[in-house]
């Protein structure tokens, strides 16, 4: 009897000490509502469940045992909806068609102060097609418009390059870097080498090379350069096998109604 109850207590402690993680989520977009939710991360090159809830009234909730911090997606059905951190702590989650958020933790923090950047950015580039008509309206010239908007396009693109490239600099070696390292090449067909690119794995940590998918994108990235460069024996299209076990999850985009 006090050998059962020895290990009782033992389980008992070792519970408590067990990390978990907590999620509650609003959202006053009715298309959520009844809606099932999931919560979704690449494990081995392959999109798994890692736990899934339903949209009652509004209000959703995740809860868990942490067995360790990893970069996540919030999904309804097969549409990617947001990405989260899954951390320690109490995580809410606001959906509404004004904003998405993600708060209360550290990491979850971070990684929205630099979405909203991000978006801001976004938002900016899309403003100087806006622009660009009203100014044809007015009746400037289309070369100075012209002249005009490429230098500011060329500048919100050069910030928004600084923006990201710091973001994986400061947070190479936990999830925040690869996590938005796998954001920013999945838009690609298949795995390349830009300069942007090259300048992160110029400056990376050894954790941050031997994350599984920033290995696979890189080691893939420079063979399909080589195949480009006729460097390979043989000239053979570039490898998009990767992009296809990884499906892209955006910086943020908004659930349809």
């Amino acid at each position: 009897m006090r050998k059962i109850l020895h290990i009782l207590a033992v389980v008992s402690v070792f519970a408590s000490c067990a990390k978990s993680y907590h999620v509650e989520g609003s959202s006053s977009i009715s298309a959520l509502d009844g809606s099932k939710l999931y919560l979704k991360a690449i494990k081995n090159g392959e999109l798994k469940n890692i736990d899934s809830c339903d949209v009652v009234h509004g209000e959703f909730q995740f809860a868990g045992l942490l067995d360790t911090v990893r970069m996540v997606s919030l999904y309804m059905d097969d549409e990617s909806i947001m990405p989260l951190v899954l951390e320690e702590g109490n995580i809410v989650v606001k959906i509404d068609n004004a904003i998405q958020s993600v708060s209360g933790t550290p990491l979850n923090d971070s990684l929205y102060k630099f979405i909203d950047k991000h978006n801001q950015l976004t938002n900016q580039m899309a403003e100087l097609s806006h622009r660009q008509s009203q100014m044809l309206l007015d009746g400037i010239d289309e070369q100075q418009i012209n002249r005009q908007l490429n230098s500011e396009a060329a500048r919100i693109t050069a910030e928004e390059d600084q923006l990201v490239t710091t973001f994986i600099v400061n947070n190479f070696d936990n999830v925040l870097g690869p996590g938005v390292f796998m954001m920013i090449t999945s838009q690609y067909r298949y795995p390349l080498l830009t300069p942007q690119i090259e300048d992160i794995m110029s400056k990376a940590s050894k954790k941050f090379k031997e994350d599984p998918y920033v290995k696979d994108y890189y080691q893939t990235a420079q063979e399909n350069e080589q195949r480009m460069n006729g460097l390979s024996e043989t000239a053979e299209a570039p490898i998009d096998t990767m992009v296809s076990k990884t499906p892209a999850t955006p910086l943020l985009n908004m659930p349809k109604p």
